[in-house]
């Protein structure tokens, strides 16, 4: 029977199990490592300020991988397509996130680990089910996914298809992170950049007709506004200095013997102590098991670690203040609410952190070493392509995406009952 998900975004993706390449993805969606995905929240802790944003690793990854398929099919009806670049490219897509950790991003920063090189190893691991059926549908699967996720692959375009500046991953999350935080910011053109894509012959280069100017700028706008609005929220942000504070403040009570509630053996007392997860442990490790041992320090002796754990249980975040872009100025706020933390016998080392967040809306023309450059190819705006079109990239056509400079937010994340006297 057709596999059938009703996804919020792209209503019904249906794979036909009588197809191979279906049927692959099909496996490949059953397996534990995809399956673990469920249990990863896409937006991590976004939720604590969009009560919405619940959706999952797994649900944007079927997203991306539907969006893969359908860019790959409109492709198709102009360029050649082989079946094997096709496999690739859609496994890719599928299988893009499965490296990610608890609450995706915030995690990295405690791991100290990158999410694609988890997500390499555990395609390249033999022992997961995920390389197995790599492996069973064709023996250089893996190890071809894999150069597609790290920009190896040839043709090119797959792999910027994978991960770009014009890539189905951004092409989902913008749509689903938007509908599901209940915000119009990621809104963009998709119908229109998806008929408007082409692939260079001569270098394999992604590229979009000059005739969807408009709907790219929309998109790089898109862009920016969501990472401005909601990635970077400034509840966000808090949540996830509490949650930093929690760990660090744990890792100082296991190195002291003091931490009251610890399971031996646990993948969380390996994080705790430092060691490095191995492959299995790292696959074990999602959300619950975060929020299950966040709940038990609730109840431990330190009253550090007790409030701060409190307080990310039930929502009692620390607020935050912009620091002032002047040197001086910022020292003084620093100063006056580290003195004041310390009056009310707070511990600045866990109370009181600087938050920097900051952002490119397009690497390449401010980055050039960035992540690829988003080529618009001339000629096909005034009804057609021509002869002398050519490949021309955005930021030397659009005023709009030259204007969308990098930005840098600087604040300042305390406990309210401070803030409200520092101010």
């Amino acid at each position: 029977m057709e596999r059938l998900y009703r996804d919020p975004v792209h209503n019904l993706i249906s794979l036909d199990p009588a197809k191979p390449d279906d049927a692959l993805l099909i496996s490949l969606i059953d397996t534990p490592e995809f399956q673990r995905l469920r249990s990863i929240k896409q937006l991590g802790l976004a939720l604590y300020t969009y009560q919405g944003a619940e959706h999952s690793r797994f649900t944007h990854s079927l997203g991306v991988m539907y969006l893969m398929t359908r860019v790959l099919d409109q492709l198709g009806k102009h360029y050649p397509i082989a079946p094997e670049d096709r496999i690739v490219g859609r496994v890719a897509a599928l299988l893009h996130d499965l490296g990610h950790g608890p609450f995706s991003h915030v995690m990295e920063q405690i791991l100290h680990e990158n999410h694609e090189r988890w997500t390499v190893r555990i395609l390249a691991d033999s022992t997961t089910s995920v390389h197995q059926c790599l492996a069973a549908f064709e023996k250089s699967l893996p190890e071809r996914v894999i150069a597609s996720i790290e920009h190896r692959y040839q043709p090119s375009y797959i792999g910027q298809l994978v991960s770009s500046q014009l890539d189905v991953d951004r092409f989902d999350y913008l749509l689903r992170d938007s509908l599901m935080t209940g915000v119009k910011y990621g809104q963009y053109d998709f119908e229109w950049i998806l008929h408007a894509l082409g692939i260079d012959h001569a270098t394999g280069q992604l590229y979009v007709e000059d005739s969807a100017l408009y709907a790219i700028e929309e998109y790089l706008q898109a862009r920016y506004y969501m990472f401005r609005q909601v990635y970077f929220h400034r509840t966000l942000r808090a949540a996830e200095a509490v949650l930093m504070s929690i760990f660090r403040r744990a890792v100082e009570q296991v190195r002291e013997g003091r931490l009251g509630f610890v399971v031996p053996g646990s993948v969380m007392e390996s994080v705790l102590v430092g060691r490095r997860l191995t492959l299995g442990e790292y696959l074990r490790f999602d959300d619950h098991d975060v929020m299950f041992h966040i709940k038990q320090w609730a109840r431990e002796p330190d009253l550090v670690l007790r409030d701060l754990a409190t307080r990310f249980v039930v929502r009692r975040l620390f607020k935050t203040l912009d620091l002032p872009v002047e040197e001086a100025r910022r020292v003084r706020l620093v100063a006056r609410a580290r003195a004041r933390m310390e009056s009310l016998g707070m511990d600045p080392a866990y109370y009181l952190i600087e938050d920097r967040a900051g952002d490119i809306p397009y690497y390449s023309y401010y980055r050039p070493e960035g992540k690829g450059r988003l080529y618009l190819r001339t000629g096909s705006s005034d009804g057609g392509m021509d002869a002398s079109g050519k490949l021309v990239d955005i930021a030397d056509l659009s005023p709009v995406v030259r204007g969308m400079v990098g930005y840098e937010l600087h604040r300042l994340c305390l406990p309210e009952e401070v803030l409200s006297q520092v101010k």
